[in-house]
């Protein structure tokens, strides 16, 4: 890339960043004053989709779709699987599912300023991975949150992929579902490795597409399922992923 391409970018990006950082911080600060003032965490959450992530996609510049959003009965709480490429599936998830979503995170982030804050107040599910007698007590706490009535959403592979690639799933999701009796939706992110790709804050223009999935029904699962549930919602998304690179 020519030296005069690399400055554009790093200006740019760095403009990103300074402008991102900010509005997050404010929009986070706005809606830790309504979860207070209403008791709720319904109007912050859907804050996130109404102003927060719309910013952060097509600031990138993003072209945006979403795929088969009729598949998916959004009335009933559901737990929402997705593959991980970038830290920008995050809002595009919020702008794609039209519920309030609940994510399931590493327990770090709820350390974190701002960040932390938020995701505690709005009832985010963390797990602590290093302590498995904590996490379990923290998975039947989303059981419980699901059994609610709330949409949960988690990245099961636990980690961005750095090439795209989709790696094996984690259980703790599919549990979760099978300990609620409610479906799986597999949700396939492409696009979002390529306009913001993991390490650092490097924003290109692109395409990212959100596809949702058939509904997997685990009423009649068990606990010993979770494996194979998994395997199934993966290959699920990899299939929908194979076939949105065709589309390119």
């Amino acid at each position: 890339m020519p030296l005069i391409a690399k400055l554009y970018w790093l200006l740019l990006n760095g403009a990103q960043l300074i402008i991102t950082l900010v509005y997050s911080a404010f929009w986070i600060s706005v809606a830790l004053l309504v979860r207070v003032l209403t008791g709720s965490a319904r109007v912050p959450l859907r804050m996130a989709r109404w102003i927060w992530a719309p910013l952060l996609i097509h600031g990138a510049p993003a072209r945006f779709e979403v795929r088969g959003l009729e598949r998916v009965d959004f009335s009933q709480p559901c737990v929402l699987v997705a593959n991980h490429q970038s830290m920008i599936d995050v809002p595009a998830l919020f702008l794609a599912v039209p519920v309030p979503l609940r994510f399931m995170l590493k327990s770090e982030l709820g350390r974190m300023p701002f960040l932390g804050w938020y995701t505690r107040a709005m009832g985010m599910v963390f797990v602590n991975r290093l302590q498995p007698g904590q996490a379990q007590r923290q998975l039947q706490e989303a059981v419980e949150l699901v059994r609610n009535g709330n949409h949960v959403v988690a990245f099961p592979e636990g980690t961005r992929s750095r090439d795209g690639q989709v790696r094996g799933f984690k259980t703790g999701a599919f549990r979760v579902a099978i300990g609620a009796a409610v479906n799986v939706i597999p949700v396939a992110i492409s696009g979002s490795g390529k306009v913001m790709p993991p390490g650092g804050f490097h924003i290109r223009p692109g395409k990212i597409t959100v596809e949702f999935g058939q509904p997997i029904a685990t009423a009649d699962l068990t606990r010993a399922d979770r494996r194979d549930l998994a395997d199934q919602a993966r290959a699920a998304i990899v299939k929908m992923l194979d076939a949105n690179s065709g589309r390119l």
